[in-house]
């Protein structure tokens, strides 16, 4: 096994062969601060994408959440955070969030085989809309690839579990599956991260990946 210690976030990587699996925890993070080992980024022009630990009580990750706290972010400015130390293709991965504020929108969701900040692939809640949706982005423009209607009420905690093998892409909120997609945008292995529009600002915890290069 090997334990990589990065400052504010402990992330855990055992590997099995090709296959591996990782808990990011955040028990250890320091409330306030921007987590070492991950990078902010974002898509397209403007402000936001401030990401900071913070209090909730209600976390499944040790009362500690990372969070996007930028309530600037407008249009089609998409905050992102990326784990560094993450490299995937074929993927089983949860994230628990929960949406705190947002005029434009709410909610978010995981980012994987993360290229860059203008190519990944994105499955988002989205409170103010009732709908939960799984994008591409490629070449920083977002392409719908599924969408259906469901509640996820905001100021609650809901997990988003994705499975991706090949092409293939399985969505679940709250352990049911939502979506079931093929697309081919993207082939190699990637990185892992978290995701909000505008300003979206939403709590994550409880990240935890299965997977392969």
């Amino acid at each position: 096994m090997k334990c990589l210690l990065s400052g504010t976030c402990l992330f855990v990587l055992a590997l099995f062969g090709s296959a591996g699996a990782a808990d990011l925890s955040l028990k250890d993070a320091k409330v306030g601060e921007s987590p070492k080992g991950w990078t902010a980024t974002h898509t397209g022009t403007g402000k936001g994408s401030v990401w900071k630990i913070v209090e909730d009580k209600e976390s499944p990750d040790g009362g500690k959440a990372l969070a996007q706290v930028s309530g600037e972010g407008s249009g089609g400015f998409f905050n992102l955070c990326v784990a560094d130390e993450t490299t995937v293709k074929d993927v089983d991965l949860t994230v628990s969030f929960k949406a705190t504020a947002g005029k434009e929108d709410q909610g978010g969701g995981p980012v994987w085989r993360f290229k860059d900040a203008n190519n990944y692939y994105i499955a988002r809640m989205n409170p103010l809309e009732d709908n939960f949706r799984l994008y591409k982005v490629v070449g920083g423009k977002r392409s719908q690839l599924g969408s259906t209607d469901v509640e996820a009420e905001a100021g609650k905690w809901h997990t988003i579990r994705i499975k991706h093998d090949g092409n293939h892409v399985e969505c679940f909120l709250n352990d049911k599956l939502q979506l079931d997609v093929t697309d081919d945008a993207f082939q190699e292995a990637g990185k892992i991260g978290l995701w909000t529009k505008a300003d979206a600002q939403t709590r994550f915890a409880g990240i935890k990946v299965k997977g392969k290069k």
